[in-house]
Formats: structure tokens, sequence, C-alpha cells
């Protein structure tokens, strides 16, 4: 390679790690949950579909904080840029309102290397109207929710503390 990646929100974890492994590290210091970088099979899937501005949520660190550490580190140039959207803003009512049509706790499955996209979309597609389906998982799986989004659903995710969160979706 004889260009070098210019790091930007919107650059994959997966190109960052090919071009910059000494990142890796850094990476797993910033963002506690992608210690299961380590894990061969979330690795080769998770950071495929992950870019940073979605890491930055996962890590509920601002996007330009994570983006400029890294740049720093491989000798690249301070970025200026808005802040991601932040995925926690004010309760929706519907959290409370809406009975449970479904729920999944995620967090045996990531722990035996396990990704439940397939499981949630699968459970998602079949939640009835005016049901909320509730998901909790050791990060913010800011991907899984970004294809929830594409098929039609809203979201609210609550950080309980640094390994739990709590995500409710609704059609």
């Amino acid at each position: 390679m004889t260009e070098k990646l210019i790091i930007t929100p919107r650059t994959k974890v997966y190109d960052i790690l090919e071009a910059y492994p000494q990142l890796e590290e850094k990476l797993i210091e910033m963002v506690p949950a992608f210690e299961k970088l380590r894990n061969p099979v979330l690795r080769r899937t998770i950071t495929r579909i992950t870019n940073l501005g979605q890491a930055a949520a996962i890590a509920g660190v601002p996007v330009e904080t994570l983006v400029n550490q890294l740049r720093k580190e491989v000798g690249q140039d301070i970025a200026t840029f808005e802040e991601a959207q932040k995925d926690f803003q004010q309760k929706p009512k519907w959290v409370d309102e809406l009975p449970l049509g479904g729920e999944l706790d995620a967090r045996p499955m990531l722990a035996a290397g396990e990704h439940p996209v397939g499981q949630v979309i699968a459970d998602l597609q079949k939640l009835e109207t005016g049901k909320k389906y509730h998901l909790i998982t050791p990060f913010l799986p800011v991907p899984l929710i970004d294809k929830a989004m594409g098929l039609g659903f809203s979201h609210w995710a609550e950080r309980i503390n640094d390994n739990e969160y709590h995500i409710y979706f609704k059609q």
C-alpha cells in the first residue's frame, strides 16, 4: 500500500487495522467493547461493518475525540467536524407504554463468539405492531441498530453501565 488511509468518522475499523495495525491497542483502550477484536470471528465480522462514528457511539465518546486520537497516533493532522448524532436522548414514552413483544439477552451469544444480528432481525420481523422488543448487549450494537432502522424500526438505547446496554425497538 503506497498511500496510507486517512482516518475519518466514516472509516471502517477493518480498514484502519489493515492500514495501521499498531492502532489495535489504542482502539481497544478508547473503545473497551472492542476487547472482543481479539476474537478472530468477531474481528472478521464486526470490523468490516463498523465505522469510527459507530465505534464512538459504542464507547460513548465524541467521534471527534476518537478520530483525532487515532489520527494523532499515526501522525495525521487533527480534524474538525461536528460530533455524530448521539443515541442517548430523552427516553420516548413508547418505551414504557408499549407491551413487550420479544426480548433477547445477547451477552451469552457474544461471549461465545456468536453474532446476534440474524436472531434479532428475525425477531423484529415477527414483532407485532404496537409492541416493543428489548435487546440487552455488553456494548451499543450500532451496526445492528442501523440495520433495524433500515427496516423501518425506531429505537432507543440506554447505557446501564460500561458492560450493559438496553436497546428497545418498535415498528
